[in-house]
């Protein structure tokens, strides 16, 4: 395996930095909002399916009430 030299690798990961597209702030909130709106969606269906779940099981078994 070839040796690199140290100051090689810098100014190789300084180029890969260069070339990378940073989102803008307004990119990166609106990222972040939507984020959060989906947990809150997802978080919301599963305790809902879990509250049918567990009232037909309860209906079905006839415990856990």
């Amino acid at each position: 395996m070839a040796r690199i030299n140290p100051a090689t690798f810098v100014r190789q990961v300084r180029q890969e930095l260069a070339k990378v597209t940073w989102p803008t702030r307004k990119e990166t909130l609106i990222t972040t909002g939507l984020v959060f709106v989906l947990s809150v969606l997802a978080a919301t269906f599963f305790f809902l399916v879990d509250q049918v779940i567990g009232f037909a099981v309860r209906l079905i078994f006839g415990f856990g009430a």
